[in-house]
């Protein structure tokens, strides 16, 4: 009899666990087939790295344009700009860039044009908490790598329930490091300059260039 009890208990818990699966499946999709429907996003957002252990707690602000592949992103005084083939990451302060190809199989991090895709592949994934935050409701979907020996531990995204727009992402690493992204602003179909997307060497003739492929 307990043996029976035990069985059923088991069953009745693998199936709420698939249901909730399913549910963080279905949310995620309607995020992802939302922002796929966007010409482009002008993103502002809030970055902030912890570390207790080590004592460090960083905050800073970025912004990010984003066309299908292609992304501008500024943060912490530094450029990226991916051109859909190539990334160049511009550095004022260094009057330095670096150059290289991108291979997506090589890429782990979750990258600008990806931020809203990136759990489609290699992620089990199951509804969280529901906070309220400013008379917006915000439901989290809990991210786990299917890679055990992935560098991230797991990720939070939090996303509002009306808009179906990602409002933040909390991502914690092996080292306990966690980083927080969260937007401040977010639009969609903006007019953007023509050639925003386009690396022009010649404007950078006293910066030193770094090929790295």
């Amino acid at each position: 009899m307990k043996k029976l009890i035990f069985i059923t208990l088991a069953i009745f818990t693998i199936s709420l666990q698939a249901q909730n699966s399913k549910k963080a499946e279905t949310l995620l999709n309607e995020v992802s087939s939302k922002v796929k429907g966007y010409d482009n996003m002008v993103i502002d957002f809030k970055y902030t790295l912890e570390n207790n252990a080590a004592n460090v707690n960083q905050e800073t602000r970025g912004d990010v344009s984003i066309k299908g592949e292609k992304y501008v992103l500024n943060l912490m005084g530094t450029t990226q700009m991916f051109d859909g083939e190539k990334i160049y990451t511009i550095i004022p302060e260094d009057e330095e860039i670096n150059i290289s190809t991108y291979v997506e199989e090589e890429e782990n991090n979750i990258t600008p044009s990806k931020m809203f895709t990136f759990y489609e592949n290699g992620y089990n994934y199951e509804m969280d908490i529901a906070q309220n935050v400013n008379g917006r409701k915000i439901q989290y979907v809990k991210l786990t790598p299917k890679d055990s020996n992935a560098e991230v531990k797991n990720i939070l995204l939090g996303i509002d329930s009306q808009t179906k727009h990602i409002y933040n992402l909390i991502q914690t690493q092996d080292n306990d490091t966690k980083i927080t992204i969260t937007v401040k602003s977010f639009k969609t179909d903006q007019e953007l300059a023509q050639n925003l997307f386009t690396f022009k060497e010649d404007r950078y003739e006293d910066y030193y260039i770094n090929r790295l492929d």
